[in-house]
């Protein structure tokens, strides 16, 4: 069967064009710029400090569940499960997160083809063969696509997803950190209640003692003064409590605003203990596993982002060499244009286009090369940033292994010195009421005691506080595949050719 001729060619011009483009499909598999590859650094072997540490009743951190069940307080639990939902700071890095998650759609959109639409009315007036005036009715569709002949567009796309990635790993250390600071705060608060109850039992125990110098003076057996001591030792405890319940006020209102609450819309009540007895602790300390350190490269999110910002970087960089290669746009548009609507689909009214356009930039005065040079220095910051990272990771989980190791010691010994002290202030006592010793021993003993048992609350809760911060050193039960899908095996192989010899993105092509 034979065509027309005008036919033929247009068909001709549209197989040209479809071999273009087939041809730079073909091209669009070579990316400039390096491909990424993990920084390499020196993780030791172990920690230093010993570990993991084991507790006195221990419960493991189970890295599958919610890390601060293993306390045992279901207060604790509300107050984190209600600021997972409210806090304003974990809103807003989730706010980032969709962000982060749009800008790499959008990077992703650049690989299709653009499509539109138009119509268009004209009435014009030409002196073409006389002069004429007559209107113009058209409607098409425009098309145009720029394939990825350098890979430019792909880099783009990496450096979006790894952005996103890191942004994800934000919201982690976001939720993290606010998990631990609801923990620790909560602990302090509880702490403060124990030294409450403290004042108040030594209040009472003080108002005894100032009775007891009463009735000695008024029977002529004790010195005026004796009274004047056991009173100033009662206001003065007594003062200090009253500063205990500003920290606890204090603390309150922080575990409002931590929840998502005005400081009037929450309280706390406090903890109540048994009558006569001695109020506890509703929190036990748990088992914290370390791991190995190489471990806390997959499981802290900070780490995680600081990682993803390299691999951001990066592609950055091809991005930015793709500029010195030339671009090619694809065009192609169709439609119908007359002078009346009645003779759109008539030949004469029939109108498309096939084009291809390949443009190079020969002179920018270094403009190219000052953004390549840019994004190297952008990669080789966001490398320096992630090891710094990983160092500070480090020093955290060492410092709260000293820390927690430390304080397990001194809480033996300071145990030792409670039971010395109550022992000394029972004596004092004993001897002020036989008449053998001046009062003013009674006041010493009394101070060491009270002074004593504080330091011992005090360091229970430093304990839970540095446990609480030795969850969120080792990451809190997080792990790095939560936001990024299983390395390809060629990543893995990169990544074992790094830790022998790391290769600089600032050399590769």
């Amino acid at each position: 069967m034979l065509f027309p001729p005008k036919l033929q060619y247009a068909w001709a011009r549209q197989g040209r064009g479809l071999a273009c483009a087939a041809a730079a499909v073909a091209l669009a598999g070579c990316a400039v710029g390096p491909d990424y590859v993990r920084p390499a650094m020196h993780i030791p072997a172990a920690y230093k400090e010993a570990g993991p540490w084991k507790s006195a009743s221990p419960s493991h951190i189970d890295g599958h569940s919610d890390w601060w069940t293993a306390y045992g307080d279901p207060t604790l639990d509300r107050l984190i499960t209600q600021a997972d939902t409210a806090n304003q700071n974990i809103q807003q890095a989730q706010a980032q997160y969709r962000q982060a998650q749009a800008a790499a759609a959008a990077a992703r959109a650049s690989f299709w083809p653009t499509l539109g639409a138009g119509v268009g009315a004209e009435r014009a007036q030409t002196n073409t063969n006389g002069l004429k005036l007559g209107n113009t009715y058209s409607v098409g569709l425009t098309a145009g696509w720029e394939p990825d002949l350098w890979g430019g567009i792909r880099r783009s796309v990496q450096a979006g997803e790894a952005a996103s990635q890191a942004s994800a790993a934000d919201l982690a250390a976001a939720r993290l950190s606010i998990q631990a600071t609801v923990a620790q705060d909560y602990i302090q608060l509880r702490v403060t209640d124990l030294q409450l109850d403290l004042y108040t039992r030594t209040l009472a125990a003080y108002r005894r003692a100032l009775q007891l110098t009463q009735s000695q003076y008024a029977s002529g057996v004790a010195l005026r003064s004796d009274v004047a001591l056991a009173q100033n030792q009662l206001s003065s405890t007594q003062a200090q409590a009253i500063d205990l319940q500003a920290q606890r006020s204090q603390l309150e209102h922080a575990l409002a605003i931590l929840v998502g609450k005005a400081p009037a819309d929450f309280s706390l009540p406090a903890l109540s203990g048994p009558p006569g007895g001695t109020l506890d602790l509703p929190i036990r300390l748990p088992e914290t596993p370390t791991g190995v350190p190489s471990q806390l490269l997959e499981r802290r999110p900070d780490i995680a982002g600081a990682e993803r910002r390299a691999a951001a970087a990066n592609a950055n960089i091809g991005v930015a060499r793709a500029a010195y290669f030339p671009a090619l746009m694809l065009s192609a548009s169709g439609g119908y244009s007359s002078g009346s609507f009645v003779q759109w689909f008539d030949v004469p009214g029939r109108v498309w286009a096939l084009g291809a356009a390949l443009a190079q930039t020969l002179f920018d005065g270094g403009l190219r090369k000052a953004h390549s040079d840019e994004a190297i220095a952008a990669y080789d910051a966001a490398v320096a940033q992630y090891k710094q990272t990983v160092l500070g990771g480090f020093q955290e989980v060492e410092d709260n292994l000293a820390t927690l190791r430390v304080l397990r010691d001194e809480a033996l010994a300071q145990k030792q010195a409670v039971d010395s002290a109550q022992l000394a202030e029972r004596l004092a006592l004993a001897q002020y009421r036989a008449g053998t010793s001046v009062y003013l021993n009674v006041i010493t003993a009394q101070t060491l005691a009270l002074s004593a048992e504080r330091s011992l609350v005090q360091l229970r809760g430093r304990q839970l506080v540095a446990s609480v911060a030795l969850v969120k050193a080792v990451g809190g039960g997080w792990n790095a595949a939560q936001i990024e899908p299983p390395r390809a095996a060629e990543n893995s192989a990169a990544d074992a050719k790094n830790a022998q010899n790391p290769e600089n993105p600032s050399k590769a092509s």
